[in-house]
């Protein structure tokens, strides 16, 4: 058991106290996952990262285009930075122009905006388009690349390697679906504006002289399911098709990923199994809000005889469809709180469970400051202690 300390006493004893949240109902009942035509897997919750289900989610395997995502991170980071603006124009190199595979029909010798350019990485998957983007933020694909590998170790996508910027077959070019999870989340919470870009279904663009060419996003489910804004398909030969997919549903927003099936249909009916599970048997709960007081106590030998507590952060958890009233939560506080006490200030644990499975467990913290009172206020608190029992050495 953790000990606090005061700047007078040093106590072991703590107070632990059950928040009423509701009361029990029975326990729920959930299938087993749905098992997909797919080399890996990984169905989780955007806003908590809570994995639902997952099968050779650690597995390396080529991401194809879905390695476009973290070429779009990389370059909504840069825009938001004021790096580089949106209106920007870019000189189209000969190495971008002569990019083979899925193409925006950039041409050599012309300047494209690097918002245009990022709508056909996104929608239209171009090739060309992410290597003149690769040159214009880093100077070459290659430093480029270099990025993209440190921006993933800070990602904490510990088992992803980029060699190039479009995922072009590469020895050594690999990911994870639980890495490109970890990416997806990025991409929401970290580039909510640029985001909205990966829900647009057409991307129309012609270079100067030239008919302009109208593609359609290569995934299928922004056509067929209104709940899914995105994210990215990729397909070569050694990948198979891939898709990344996030729906948001009723205040829910479920991240799919799926690697190496057979077929473009494949991809988009075996997203929609994860989806559809996913939705069905779980949701996510606002347990607490960042502003909530989950306590008021006594303070002593401080200029305020009382301070609030509560969590630092929103608490929201994925749990079992209906599951919420069964959520157990508990504090555990200093018997003897004394100031000074610091807004922020870790104060105590808070833990919440589920039918035993601990979920959440992490500090409670001071809402406000106390400073300390004076020397006689400090000593009458201390005999007031003393004689109540609570005082010990």
């Amino acid at each position: 058991m953790k000990v606090w300390k005061s700047r007078f006493y040093s106590l072991a004893l703590v107070a632990i106290a059950s928040l009423p949240l509701n009361s029990y109902s029975a326990p729920n009942i959930i299938p087993a996952p749905p098992q997909l035509s797919s080399s890996g897997y990984i169905l989780l919750d955007a806003d908590t990262g809570k994995v639902l289900v997952e099968h050779n989610a650690d597995e390396q395997l080529p991401p194809a285009s879905l390695t476009k995502m973290m070429t779009g991170y990389i370059v909504s980071g840069d825009i938001e930075k004021g790096k580089i603006g949106e209106q920007d124009l870019v000189n189209i190199s000969v190495a971008a122009w002569k990019m083979g595979g899925s193409k925006m029909f950039i041409r050599e010798g012309t300047q494209v905006p690097v918002i245009d350019l990022l709508r056909g990485v996104i929608i239209q998957s171009g090739n060309d388009a992410s290597v003149a983007l690769a040159e214009y933020v880093s100077g070459s694909e290659s430093a480029f690349v270099d990025v993209m590998n440190q921006q993933a170790a800070l990602l904490g996508m510990n088992s992803t390697h980029y060699e190039n910027s479009t995922g072009w077959p590469a020895e050594g070019h690999l990911t994870t679906a639980r890495d490109l999870s970890l990416l997806a989340r990025a991409l929401i919470n970290d580039h909510p504006e640029h985001y909205a870009l990966y829900a647009e279904k057409y991307f129309t663009y012609g270079a100067p002289g030239e008919n302009p060419k109208t593609q359609a996003n290569r995934n299928k489910l922004l056509f067929t399911d209104e709940s899914v804004d995105g994210i990215k398909t990729g397909h070569t030969e050694e990948a198979g098709y891939c898709l990344v997919a996030s729906s948001m549903r009723d205040g829910m927003r479920l991240i799919s990923v799926v690697m190496g099936t057979a077929s473009e249909k494949a991809r988009a009916s075996e997203s929609q199994k994860l989806l559809a599970y996913g939705f069905r048997y779980f949701q996510t709960h606002q347990v607490y809000g960042a502003g909530d007081v989950l306590s008021t106590n006594r303070v002593w030998s401080g200029k305020q005889d009382q301070v609030d507590i509560g969590v630092a952060e929103r608490v929201a958890l994925t749990i079992p469809r209906g599951a919420e009233k069964d959520l157990k939560a508990e504090m555990k506080l200093p018997e003897v709180i004394h100031a000074p006490l610091v807004a922020g200030q870790e104060i105590g644990v808070l833990t919440i469970s589920l039918e035993g499975e601990v979920l959440y467990e992490k500090p409670l913290v001071v809402k406000a400051d106390v400073e300390e009172a004076g020397f006689l206020a400090r000593i009458w608190d201390a005999i007031k202690l003393f004689f109540s029992g609570l005082f010990g050495g």
